[in-house]
Formats: structure tokens, C-alpha cells, sequence
């Protein structure tokens, strides 16, 4: 026997197609320009040329790699794949690249970029993130492209922090903590 919906409607339920739109674009603003953007790029700011194209070892990307990566990565799969922009990316190329492009250039194209994939969040509706898409061999939803891209950010992101901390030897203070409740004391 099927189970009888509840008259009342679940959270879930309740939130309407433009506040989904609302919250999609609300959450890349926060988590991509707002909050990967410039760690990575006072990330960047912290090492040198040539630090900027060194690798760990040939299984590892160079911080270089990692941005012109996540460049062709939003490029084809929201300015391109959301947006109706030409497909035109190489990603083999973002890979074999050593450099060296200029700091200044890598800041500007990941800036560039951004801004360009905002724009096309922030136009997205109900039916984009709905609707179907073929991307990379991929069939996805305007939804799924956004979070898989805010995802993919976030992963590199990490490693570029990541070699910066490495290579600076030192906390660079972008995890900031809210500060934790008072603890009621015990009653003996």
C-alpha cells in the first residue's frame, strides 16, 4: 500500500524554483569569486615565477597547470556548456604547459575568467538548472554543472593553498573560525 503524503509540504517542498536559482547563484558567489578566487590568487601572490610552475614530481601539476585547468574547466562547462559560448578548450594543453606565463597574466586570466562564469550564473532560471546538457561526454543538469564546477574549484583550490603553505612554510590565516560557546560548568 503506498504511504499517504503528508498534507502539510516538506522543507524541500516549499522552496520554489526561484529561490533554488536564488540559492545556486547565491552559494557560487560566496564559495567561487568571493571566497576560492582570493585565496588562490594571495596564494599566487606569495611565490615566485619560477614557484609557480614547479612540480612535485612529473605525476603533479604546477600551480600554473592548476589555473590554466581550472580556467578551460569553467570555460567549457559554464560559459560554454550553460552560457551557449563555443566550445573551444584544450584541455591537454592546460597539463603540458610549463611556463612561464607571468603571475600578473595567470591572476588576470583566473579573474577574467570568473567574472565571465558569473555572469552566467547569475542570468541562469529554473529551466537551466533543470535542464539537460552535454558537456565533456557528460549528460548533466544546469544544476549539477554548477556544483561541479564550485566543487572542482574548491579541490584545486586546496592544492594551490596548499603549495603556497609548503613553500612559504607558514599558516597563511584564511580559516577563520567562529569562536566556541561557553561551556556551562558541571554541578558537583
Amino acid at each position: 500500500m503506498p504511504l499517504k503524503k503528508s498534507p502539510r509540504r516538506s522543507a524541500q517542498e516549499k522552496i520554489s524554483a526561484e529561490r533554488l536559482v536564488t540559492l545556486v547563484s547565491g552559494q557560487w558567489q560566496r564559495e567561487v569569486p568571493d571566497g576560492y578566487v582570493p585565496k588562490m590568487c594571495d596564494s599566487i601572490e606569495l611565490l615566485s615565477d619560477e614557484e609557480i610552475w614547479w612540480r612535485a614530481n612529473d605525476a603533479s601539476n604546477s600551480v600554473g597547470n592548476l589555473i590554466l585547468h581550472l580556467c578551460g574547466n569553467m570555460r567549457q562547462w559554464i560559459i560554454s556548456g550553460l552560457g551557449g559560448a563555443e566550445d573551444t578548450r584544450q584541455r591537454d594543453l592546460e597539463f603540458s604547459e610549463k611556463g612561464p606565463i607571468p603571475r600578473a597574466e595567470l591572476v588576470e586570466k583566473l579573474r577574467a575568467t570568473v567574472r565571465d562564469a558569473s555572469n552566467v550564473v547569475r542570468r541562469l532560471t529554473a529551466k537551466d538548472l533543470v535542464k539537460e546538457h552535454s558537456i565533456q561526454g557528460y549528460r548533466v543538469t544546469g544544476y549539477e554543472v554548477a556544483i561541479h564546477v564550485t566543487t572542482h574549484i574548491a579541490y584545486h583550490a586546496g592544492q594551490i593553498i596548499y603549495v603556497a603553505k609548503m613553500k612559504r612554510a607558514r599558516d597563511l590565516g584564511f580559516t577563520k573560525l567562529p569562536p566556541l560557546p561557553a561551556r556551562k560548568k558541571a554541578h558537583a
